[in-house]
């Protein structure tokens, strides 16, 4: 069981993944153009990562939550 804040963590992750992974897609895309070398390898990466911010998502789906504490007393 995952608290609410390790979920909001595994949320930031997942679309810093697949943002960043998005965005150096793009970056290795225009760069490949005058450096292959170099163009490839952002390419790859921003795959992989887009990827596996992908796959987080389905992990974060089968996350059970624990409830949060009721701030109430009960006497």
């Amino acid at each position: 069981m995952a608290t609410p804040q390790q979920v909001q963590q595994l949320h930031k992750l997942i679309w810093t993944l697949i943002y960043g992974g998005l965005l150096c897609l793009l970056l290795g895309w225009s760069v490949d153009r005058l450096d292959p070398s170099l163009g490839w390898p952002l390419m790859i990466g921003g795959v992989i990562a887009a990827i596996i911010g992908a796959i987080l998502i389905f992990v974060r789906a089968r996350l059970k939550v624990e409830p949060a504490p009721s701030q109430e007393k009960r006497s």
